[in-house]
């Protein structure tokens, strides 16, 4: 019965945990090699009640220089070329700094969290990520973007089912989808769990074996 009990556990414990979404991106940015501009990276939630979601941008590497200190907006945490992490909790969560172009541009894109996981059924309101390119420091001046509105060279939608739809305003972009990164917050605790668990199976089916 407390074997049943456990794998049935077990199997909710798996099924609920959700991996990230992960795009990995890549940038010619050849065409403006060695100009002084400045990139910026936002993640912010909808006009309306938004759940909560989270997002990393990893593995950033660049043959370019990052330039000066970075500007940094609302729940964001952690400098280029290491990991930046947003949350969606306030209205404008955003990362910009100056980059000095080289001729290629990559990072990850790693989304996670409740509106991706498991949806409530109740927002009114999705998330958006842009990931935006400038030719000049100041971030007034578009660059590798058919979007001169917004400037948004890249944006992902967290929509109100989980799923995600990506955007690409640049033709010098290329977006594959990535395999599993780091576990979200809260799913190291999961695992240990699991293991945990198994474990104590384990010692139960033994002891049932020596007992018969």
């Amino acid at each position: 019965m407390i074997s049943r009990f456990v794998v049935a556990l077990f199997c909710f414990i798996v099924t609920a945990s959700a991996d990230p979404v992960v795009e990995i991106v890549s940038v010619n940015t050849s065409s403006i090699n060695g100009t002084a501009g400045s990139l910026d990276f936002n993640f912010n939630p909808g006009t309306f009640v938004t759940q909560s979601a989270s997002l990393q941008i990893l593995n950033f590497s660049s043959d370019g220089a990052l330039a000066g200190s970075p500007a940094i907006t609302g729940d964001v945490s952690g400098t280029l070329p290491g990991t930046l992490t947003f949350d969606n909790g306030t209205a404008l969560n955003d990362y910009f700094e100056g980059f000095t172009f080289g001729s290629l541009l990559k990072f990850d894109v790693s989304l996670y969290g409740p509106a991706l996981s498991s949806p409530d059924g109740t927002s009114t309101s999705g998330s958006l990520f842009a990931f935006s390119m400038y030719s000049d420091p100041e971030g007034a001046t578009p660059a590798l973007t058919s979007d001169l509105v917004d400037g948004i060279a890249l944006a992902i939608n967290v929509n109100l089912d989980g799923s995600t739809t990506l955007t690409n305003f640049s033709s010098q972009t290329i977006v594959e989808a990535g395999g599993v990164t780091v576990p979200e917050p809260g799913g190291l605790a999961e695992i240990m769990f699991f293991l945990l668990g198994m474990m104590f199976l384990g010692r139960v089916s033994g002891a049932s074996s020596k007992r018969t």
